[in-house]
């Protein structure tokens, strides 16, 4: 018996042969009775490779813009600078607490700027006026700090 090998192309990631676009050697009933009947791989020819490198290319042209236009909010998001007026108590303490929901909301209200509160670093809740720099993770590898201002009224 010898064991038949067939090249596939992945069209999925799969735990420890490889991920989606690369074309791997697998033995031949490891691909007919697993890889193709469940959709992870196809037979590589000639044409499914071309698409599939058609595919890895513009998803890296889609990745480097997206990466570009991070880098440009990062570097808006360093200039900026919120200000907050909330009520004061004892010792500058704040009655409740600036979140970092509350700074996302300020930050679409005054530039338009949407971004998710949970890509805002903020530790623990701001609860004493001051001066704040807030790190924002913008995507994998890109990310700024905004100056938060907390003034008493």
């Amino acid at each position: 018996m010898s064991a038949k090998k067939m090249k596939v192309l992945l069209l999925q990631d799969v735990e420890h042969l490889g991920k989606a676009g690369e074309i791997k050697d697998v033995s031949g009933g490891f691909g007919r009775n697993y890889l193709l009947p469940k959709g992870f791989a196809v037979l590589a020819t000639k044409s499914q490779v071309k698409q599939a490198e058609e595919r890895l290319a513009a998803q890296r042209r889609k990745a480097e813009a997206a990466r570009k236009e991070a880098e440009a909010l990062a570097a808006r998001l360093a200039e900026l600078t919120l200000t907050f007026t909330v009520k004061v108590g004892e010792q500058d303490r704040l009655y409740g607490s600036v979140t970092n929901a509350d700074i996302a909301a300020k930050l679409h209200e005054v530039a338009g700027i949407e971004i998710d509160r949970r890509k805002i670093g903020l530790e623990d809740p701001i609860k004493r006026t001051g001066e704040y720099e807030v790190p924002v993770e913008l995507m994998s590898g890109v990310s700024s700090t905004l100056k938060v201002v907390v003034v008493g009224e």
